[in-house]
């Protein structure tokens, strides 16, 4: 069962998804060479606790930080590791998820992806190509499609640019839970799954791959990255989806 929000509910993510952009968006202006990712964790659970919030991911399911923090092959869910520091050339992949208030509040969820210094054109395409997917997405959400119908778009557009998404993560339902129905893949067939309806809040992330799909898990920082070594990125909003479209949440 897909979970309908209440008009209160759906007031609480707009504040928590305001609020949650706001702070992403302190932790991208301080992405630099050198920096080191726990330094960026450490700010995103100051300013999270600040507000009232809770740093949704810290603890979920063993994982260990405010942040996941992928650089360059990693897909997601790397945690912040002490002297890990980003390097000219990196891309750096920024997930975060916050309840607000911390009790018995609203979930939301989101990420982006940072060019570290100087990278390649193919690199600038990567991020440029899985960015305008997740726009492409939002732009395709009203009530009564499928939600094939939105992910069949995605994978067209990615691979017509020539890369690859990710088959094992998918995005998902978000709000009283960090993941609820339904999952929210970044691939498949038009006319197939759930018909979305208004009311209906999900997180959706396309996760793209220079080269391969698939993907391994690092026990050392919890982080799944590609069996190749490819570089990925992502990009991700919550949406609520309304009778005039998708409403992006998580933005300032």
């Amino acid at each position: 069962m897909i979970p309908i929000k209440t008009e209160k509910e759906i007031q609480l993510m707009r504040k928590a998804g305001k609020n949650l952009a706001r702070i992403l968006n302190l932790v991208v202006k301080k992405v630099k060479v050198g920096v080191g990712t726990k330094e960026l964790d450490q700010l995103a659970e100051k300013e999270i606790r600040k507000i009232g919030g809770f740093p949704i991911f810290k603890g979920y399911q063993g994982f260990t930080t405010t942040l996941c923090t992928c650089i360059n092959e990693e897909v997601v869910h790397a945690a912040a590791i002490p002297d890990r520091k980003l390097k000219d050339g990196d891309i750096f992949s920024i997930d975060v998820g916050m309840r607000l208030p911390s009790k018995g509040g609203m979930v939301v969820d989101m990420a982006t992806t940072v060019k570290v210094g100087k990278v390649s054109k193919k690199v600038e395409k990567l991020v440029s190509v899985t960015k305008k997917s997740l726009e492409l997405a939002i732009s395709k959400i009203k009530p009564g499609i499928h939600l094939g119908d939105m992910s069949s778009e995605v994978q067209k557009y990615v691979e017509k640019n020539g890369f690859n998404v990710v088959r094992d993560l998918v995005g998902h339902g978000v709000g009283k839970k960090l993941h609820e129905d339904p999952q929210v893949p970044n691939y498949g067939l038009a006319g197939t799954g759930p018909i979305l309806k208004s009311g209906m809040t999900l997180a959706i992330e396309p996760m793209v791959t220079e080269g391969g799909w698939q993907l391994e898990f690092r026990k050392d920082n919890q982080a799944y990255a590609t069996v190749d070594k490819s570089l990925a990125a992502h990009f991700e909003h919550t949406i609520l989806i309304t009778d005039k479209g998708g409403e992006i949440l998580t933005k300032e």
